[in-house]
């Protein structure tokens, strides 16, 4: 078996830019239900729905290597990120966890929280 990530939106033709154009994802489907994309060989199931409120937390997540690089490319790409008032973050908005795990955090256009990790050495 073989996971597949799911997400939901209201805004299909942003969600599609986004995932395609800032995150790098490759297009895989559009169809009336959901656009799918292969995000790092797994595949990314954008729902397609009317009406969508986001959850208050993280939706999906990805693993990097070098979190400042990762979040600088993304950016450059249009992706922006977000500062939690709770959290210490540094100047790129990472946040160092007490097992020295590095996340940041940032939204697609319907709102849904995503992050990037990079573990403790």
């Amino acid at each position: 078996m073989a996971p597949i990530l799911f997400i939901a939106t209201a805004r299909a033709e942003e969600a599609r830019a986004f995932y395609a154009d800032v995150m790098g994802f490759a297009l895989k489907d559009d169809n009336p239900f959901s656009i799918e994309f292969d995000a790092g060989g797994t595949m990314l199931r954008v729902q397609k729905v009317e009406t969508f409120e986001p959850h208050p937390f993280t939706a999906i997540g990805w693993l990097v290597e070098d979190i400042a690089a990762e979040r600088d490319r993304l950016y450059d790409r249009g992706a922006r990120f977000v500062r939690f008032d709770f959290l210490d973050q540094d100047e790129r908005d990472v946040w160092t966890a007490p097992d020295g795990a590095r996340v940041c955090w940032m939204k697609d256009p319907d709102g849904n929280t995503l992050s990037l990790t990079q573990l403790a050495a």
